[in-house]
């Protein structure tokens, strides 16, 4: 048996032990990765930990530190309140206003994930207060990132426009735009209708003495995260929230003040946002900077932060992309790719690349799947069967669009992110979910896109 097949399969057998024995799927990644590393592809310690993530490790703990902050010091629930205000009361379109921020930032240069790290823990701390699906709202933040991503100035639109033109091949940058904006659109129309969005619009709005947390209104600090309308079970201790529950206030918080604790936290926000858009700082050092900074400041509102940080989803997320690191080392990924390359009809092997770009990119980084496949693709599309354009589109959408699967940078991000809810089956939403993106879209964009033979 070839070490490329033995390590799908080691693979296989890690997804089954954790779905049926609950065991942290990072750990036996971790393991794996040992296992398969050392006796099938003779890799030392070195080689096995050169998968490791440690950008996107520092980035999940940065910014759930600085989150886990700003919730504890209440400028949450102000922004909460500050954009219920915005839209006049109307929770319904907060949803929409977090995909076209994401969106926006994307579209102009920021990378999807630092445009996912900024919006989702708001939006989701949004939709845990006003008992929004949290599925609903993290596939809105992604969805919304992913949508702008290709425009002609953006990240991905610029490293995919120059993959084409370094192939010769012919290409179109607005209709790549397009197509990744308009599937990413579809699907967030899809998701607000099947989780609960239609109920949101049916509510009307939300009375602005609640919003701003005046009129002794209640704290919904508690309000479930599913949109079901049951309370959470307590946390056993597996999550990544506090290990205690949080008491029921009876008065509700003042949330139109800005305290000088709050005022700190939202200037760090904003030195956020400037640091990783106009001066192309990391995200997560930036994070845990000012995460630090403020905790120095006040450490009465931060010193349970730290235990708010998301350890068991930075264990999750590491391990599978340590053990994807180990299946790039082996050339698992290469493997797979020029297999189905080497297919004699095209429009089959066109599907089956768009599929491994979307199994694959679930679990690593969109842009190097995006690299390698399109020139994968360089053979048979010179052979004038295919229309380039269409297949570079349909092959950045499949790469990209899947991203909310929680082993993504994006989809660990929203996991990390969202407060009160029970991480587990939030975990195997966004999983399953994720599953259903990767099942459908890229045959849907084959169809769409690649068959009819555009360019």
């Amino acid at each position: 048996m070839s070490p490329e097949l033995i390590s799908i399969l080691v693979l296989v057998v890690v997804f089954v032990i954790a779905t049926t024995r609950s065991v942290n799927m990072g750990a036996l990644a971790f393991a794996a990765a040992f296992a398969v590393g050392e006796l099938v592809a003779d890799l030392d310690a070195d080689g096995i930990f050169a998968g490791f993530p440690g950008d996107l490790f520092v980035v999940l703990v940065g910014v759930t530190y600085l989150f886990a902050i700003a919730r504890a010091n209440g400028t949450t629930d102000w922004l909460v309140h500050a954009s219920i205000r915005l839209v006049r009361g109307r929770v319904a379109l907060i949803p929409w206003v977090m995909f076209a921020i994401t969106g926006a930032l994307t579209a102009i240069g920021a990378v999807s994930p630092a445009a996912v790290a900024i919006v989702a823990p708001i939006a989701l701390s949004f939709a845990a207060r006003y008992g929004i699906s949290p599925l609903l709202m993290g596939a809105m933040v992604v969805h919304g990132a992913q949508g702008g991503g290709f425009s002609p100035i953006s990240i991905y639109g610029t490293i995919v426009n120059g993959i084409v033109e370094r192939e010769h091949l012919p290409g179109n940058e607005v209709f790549l735009f397009l197509a990744s904006l308009i599937v990413n659109l579809v699907i967030a129309g899809v998701m607000f209708v099947l989780f609960g969005g239609l109920k949101l619009w049916a509510q009307g709005a939300v009375p602005l003495d609640e919003a701003t947390g005046s009129g002794g209104a209640p704290d919904q600090r508690d309000t479930p995260a599913d949109g079901t309308g049951t309370a959470p079970a307590p946390s056993s201790g597996t999550g990544t929230g506090p290990a205690t529950a949080v008491a029921t206030r009876t008065e509700a918080p003042d949330t139109t003040r800005l305290t000088p604790a709050r005022i700190a936290t939202l200037t760090a926000l904003v030195a956020l946002v400037v640091a990783v858009l106009a001066f192309d700082l990391d995200a997560g050092l930036t994070s845990i900077t000012l995460a630090v900074i403020l905790s120095a400041a006040w450490p009465e509102d931060s010193r349970r932060a730290v235990g708010q940080i998301a350890w068991s989803t930075v264990l999750l997320i590491c391990g599978v992309l340590t053990y994807v690191g180990v299946l790039e080392e082996i050339g698992t990924i290469k493997w797979a790719g020029e297999g189905v390359g080497g297919i004699g009809v095209p429009l089959l092997a066109a599907v089956l690349l768009c599929y491994i770009g979307a199994i694959v990119s679930a679990f690593a980084s969109s842009v190097g799947i995006m690299g390698a496949l399109i020139p994968l693709a360089v053979p048979f599309l010179a052979q004038g069967e295919i229309g380039a354009v269409g297949m570079v589109a349909a092959l950045a959408v499949s790469a990209t669009v899947v991203d909310v699967s929680p082993f993504s940078t994006n989809g660990a991000l929203v996991l990390a992110a969202a407060p009160d809810v029970d991480r587990e089956r939030f975990f195997r939403q966004l999983m399953i979910y994720g599953g259903i993106v990767v099942a459908v879209v890229p045959a849907v964009v084959w169809l769409v896109l690649v068959v009819p033979g555009f360019g």
